[in-house]
């Protein structure tokens, strides 16, 4: 008889033991070279930077207002999201179109961590985005011409936007296992965005979507845009933390750490959507009723010269430029206006919040001239035409409703001594002509010109600067005379008589009478 004996089998330990996380960012690493590689992505990132590049370099950027940069650097990561969304869902979705799921079984890492390596790849995308908007909001804060202030919660908003956007794709490609998914997401994203939503930013749902910029016709200083941005950003940080969870969740990560996470992260997202709820107000506030009607108690006044400039506290290292034109025009006027006392003040219409385009009523004060919170490019020569009306006619609401020969005196004051005067007669101009009537722009309320006026104006900016000087000078109180019609002020100048019929139209003119 014999005996077996049976000796149980002992299990053969790994001489190392698996390391899941390790595999996870391994995995994340070869995912975000993937994406990264993908023909949308480059594209997509390819235009960023040249945008980014070509709007640095123009030259109405030169005076560049930080408040409103910040939220210009908004826009551009809304396409790299997009790209991100679509790169990483089929990144998710490879291994179900080349068949290899069954595969995954014999492999250390779970579904629900193969989910957060495709979430783990998003991050190179998105620190490319944060690099991008650094560098853009770096390159106009390190102009001379930069005023203001940015806010670290608007510059956030670029990066979280491909943070959510990708997000959501590893979402959809674990609730939908199909490539339909994300393309019909993203179309019905852009119908969202570009119509459903207000675009005021006054409605709450508008605060609902990435992106809320508010671009008005007017930058207003830092403390009026009254932007729920901080409970924005922290809102889009709670959404994504939630899409994040929610994928990992529904790919069989249940764990109490998942659970605890995705109840965190939705309270973090409630908490961001009453925060903002608010959104910005769509009409006066208190901030904003005290500097449109009372100016004068949230500035500051800096001399240059003869003259006063007040501005807005971000605003007062601007003075400086705004004084050099106003120079410019009062060295080639006579009488006392070559050496009148101006008043410049900076002014805003906040009434109607961040997106109105109203236009500032003129003062009736004597001597005293509006300057807005834009400059460079039109607002140059827009702002000499305001301080030339002043020096002739006395005030800007008389000088705005100057529909005489006066014109040509103030149009020959404010280009005169620009280094390009017909440039800047076409620049200041509502058409861009230098031939016929037209509107011309100021920071308060237009004036007009009558084609008669323009031609003068143009023979006179053709001519040498200090030959016109003269004249001006010597002929001043004629010149600047209401009754004085446009042939006389032809005349007076040196400039050739027009044709009779010509003549007689602009004589009925001069009277200003409708």
């Amino acid at each position: 008889m014999s005996t077996v004996l049976e000796t149980p089998v002992r299990a053969v330990e790994p001489a190392h033991p698996a390391r899941p996380w390790a595999a996870v960012f391994a995995l994340a690493r070869f995912e975000a070279r993937e994406l990264r590689m993908t023909v949308s992505f480059v594209g997509v990132a390819a235009l960023y930077i040249a945008w980014i590049v070509w709007q640095s370099t123009q030259s109405q950027g030169d005076y560049p207002v930080l408040q409103d940069v910040d939220r210009a650097t908004q826009s551009m990561p809304l396409l790299v999201g997009l790209a991100v969304m679509l790169g990483v869902n089929r990144a998710v979705l490879r291994s179900r179109r080349c068949d290899t799921d069954r595969h995954f079984d014999v492999l250390v890492v779970e579904p629900w961590r193969r989910t957060v390596a495709h979430a783990l790849s998003i991050v190179p995308a998105v620190l490319f985005t944060a690099v991008c908007v650094l560098v853009q909001f770096t390159w106009a804060a390190l102009k001379p011409g930069a005023v203001g202030h940015g806010s670290p919660a608007e510059l956030v908003v670029g990066p979280l936007t491909v943070l959510l956007f990708g997000m959501l794709g590893v979402l959809l490609a674990r609730l939908f296992r199909t490539l339909f998914a994300a393309p019909i997401l993203l179309l019905l994203l852009l119908f969202s965005q570009f119509v459903l939503t207000s675009p005021s930013g006054a409605d709450w749902m508008s605060w609902l979507g990435p992106v809320v910029s508010e671009s008005g016709a007017t930058a207003f200083p830092s403390d009026l845009l009254e932007r729920p941005a901080a409970w924005h950003a922290l809102y889009l940080v709670g959404l994504c933390l939630s899409l994040a969870v929610l994928a990992v969740l529904v790919s069989g990560g249940r764990t109490t750490v998942v659970k605890a996470a995705i109840a965190g992260s939705v309270a973090l997202t409630v908490v961001g959507v009453v925060g903002q709820s608010a959104g910005t107000p769509a009409g006066s506030t208190p901030a904003r009723d005290r500097a449109t009607n009372a100016p004068e108690k949230v500035q500051s006044c800096l001399k240059h010269g003869r003259s006063t400039y007040c501005a807005f506290p971000e605003w007062s290292g601007r003075t400086a430029d705004w004084a050099g034109v106003v120079d410019r025009v009062q060295n080639l006027a006579g009488g006392s206006a070559g050496g009148e006392r101006l008043t410049v003040r900076q002014r805003v219409d906040a009434t109607y919040g961040l997106t109105s385009d109203t236009a500032i009523s003129p003062s009736a004060t004597p001597g005293q001239v509006t300057v807005g919170t834009d400059w460079g490019g039109n607002r140059v020569p827009e702002f000499a035409a305001a301080v030339a009306s002043v020096l002739v006619a006395g005030n800007e609401k008389a000088g705005s409703e100057v529909c005489d020969a006066r014109m040509v005196t103030i149009m020959w004051l404010a280009l005169g001594g620009e280094s390009d005067p017909m440039t800047s007669l076409r620049n200041v101009r509502l058409d861009d002509s230098v031939s016929g009537s037209a509107i011309v722009l100021s920071p308060t309320e237009s004036m007009s010109m009558s084609a008669e006026q323009t031609r003068i104006v143009v023979d006179l900016l053709k001519k040498p600067r200090y030959s016109v000087a003269g004249k001006v000078k010597a002929k001043w109180t004629e010149l600047t005379s209401p009754k004085t019609s446009t042939a006389r002020v032809a005349e007076l100048l040196g400039v050739p008589a027009a044709d009779e019929s010509a003549a007689g139209a602009e004589a009925d003119g001069d009277s200003c009478d409708e």
